[in-house]
C-alpha cells in the first residue's frame, strides 16, 4: 500500500510538468506562427515559406557539430562577421550605421532602432531582403533558395516544408504513427548493422517487422513521397520525408496504396501499402524471404545523408499505437 501512495505522489508530481512542457511547446508553435505571419503581411512573402527555411536550419544545426545548437524563437543561422560585415571591427555590431557602413546583412525588423541576430524580426526581415527581389512565386523563390545554399537538396526539402505547412496550417507536424496497425500480429528486434550479403557484402540499414503478407503499412509521420517504385534490393519501396530532414524507408512491399504518387503529402496513420516479401531481383520478383517490412531512417544535415537506427523510435511509437 505504501509503495502504491509513494507512486501517486510521485506521479502527481511528473503530470504537470508533463502538461507545462505541452503547453510550452505550444506557447512556442503559436509565437513562431505569429512572427512568421507578421512577416507575411509585412514582406509580400508567404509566411510557410519563412516557417520551411527557419525548420530546416533548425533541423540542420541539431544534428551538426561545426554549428551552434538553436535556441531562440528562430533558427536561421547567419555568421557574426556576414551580420556585422567582414571589415567591421565590432563582428557583434548592433547599431544599423556601423553595419550599414560595412555591408553586413543586419537590419531591424522590429523597429527598436538596433540589428540583433538574436531577435527573430531581425533574423527573418534579413533573410526577406535576400528573398524579395527575386520575387514571392514558387519558380524564383526556387532560385533564391539555390543562390542562398547552394544545394539543390537544400532547396528540395525547404519546398517540401512549404508545402507540408501551406497544407496542414500549423507548425506541430512531430506526430508519428508506428507503421502497422496494432490489431495485427508482428515481431521485431534490433537488426540495424547486421551484415547483408545478398548483392555484395553491406550492412542492414534499418529494422524488420515480420507480419502477414498484406498486412497494413502505415505512414509514420506527417511528410512528402519522395521516392516510390522497385529496387533490386528493397523489391516494392517507397520514401517519405518528414518535417525534421528525416527520411522514412518503407521496403518489400506487396503493393502501394492507390492513388498514392511522388510528391503527395501523407500524415502518420496512412495507409501507403502492405507487407510482403519483394526484392532480390529484377521487378516482381518475391517470395525469397519470409514477409516482413523493412523499415528505415536516414538524416540529412545540410551536407551528406546517413542511415541511422530506427529500433529505439519504433519501441516509442508502438507504446502509443
Amino acid at each position: 500500500m505504501r509503495t502504491v501512495l509513494i507512486l501517486i505522489i510521485l506521479l502527481a508530481g511528473f503530470l504537470p510538468s508533463m502538461a507545462s512542457a505541452k503547453e510550452s511547446d505550444a506557447d512556442i508553435y503559436k509565437e513562431r506562427m505569429a512572427l512568421y505571419r507578421k512577416m507575411d503581411v509585412l514582406t509580400q512573402i508567404p509566411w510557410y515559406y519563412y516557417a520551411a527555411i527557419d525548420q530546416y536550419e533548425r533541423s540542420v544545426r541539431s544534428v551538426r557539430r561545426d554549428l551552434p545548437k538553436a535556441d531562440g524563437l528562430t533558427a536561421i543561422y547567419i555568421k557574426n562577421q556576414e551580420w556585422a560585415g567582414y571589415l567591421n571591427p565590432n563582428p557583434d555590431a548592433k547599431d544599423l550605421l556601423s553595419i550599414t557602413i560595412f555591408n553586413g546583412k543586419g537590419v531591424d525588423g522590429n523597429g527598436d532602432g538596433v540589428a540583433d541576430m538574436t531577435t527573430g524580426e531581425d533574423v527573418l526581415f534579413a533573410m526577406a531582403q535576400f528573398l524579395q527581389p527575386y520575387g514571392s512565386d514558387e519558380e524564383n523563390f526556387r532560385i533564391a533558395l539555390w543562390d542562398y545554399y547552394k544545394r539543390d537538396k537544400a532547396v528540395s526539402l525547404i519546398m517540401e516544408k512549404a508545402q507540408l505547412y501551406k497544407t496542414f496550417g500549423k507548425l506541430d507536424l512531430d506526430e508519428k504513427a508506428f507503421p502497422l496497425p496494432s490489431r495485427f500480429n508482428y515481431s521485431f528486434k534490433n537488426t540495424w548493422g547486421d551484415a547483408r550479403g545478398w548483392g555484395g557484402r553491406r550492412i542492414h540499414e534499418g529494422t524488420d517487422i515480420f507480419a502477414d503478407y498484406g498486412v497494413p503499412v502505415r505512414s509514420t509521420c506527417y511528410g512528402i513521397i519522395e521516392m516510390k517504385g522497385w529496387n533490386k534490393y528493397g523489391g516494392w519501396r517507397l520514401g517519405i520525408r518528414d518535417i525534421n530532414n528525416t527520411y522514412h524507408y518503407f521496403a518489400h512491399l506487396s503493393g502501394f496504396a492507390k492513388d498514392l504518387q511522388v510528391g503527395a503529402v501523407v500524415k502518420p496513420g496512412q495507409l501507403i501499402g502492405g507487407v510482403g516479401s519483394s526484392g532480390y531481383g529484377p521487378p516482381g520478383t518475391s517470395g525469397k524471404f519470409p514477409p516482413h517490412l523493412h523499415y528505415g531512417m536516414y538524416k540529412d544535415n545540410g551536407l551528406i545523408e546517413w542511415s541511422f537506427d530506427p529500433y529505439p523510435y519504433l519501441r516509442i511509437w508502438e507504446r502509443n499505437n
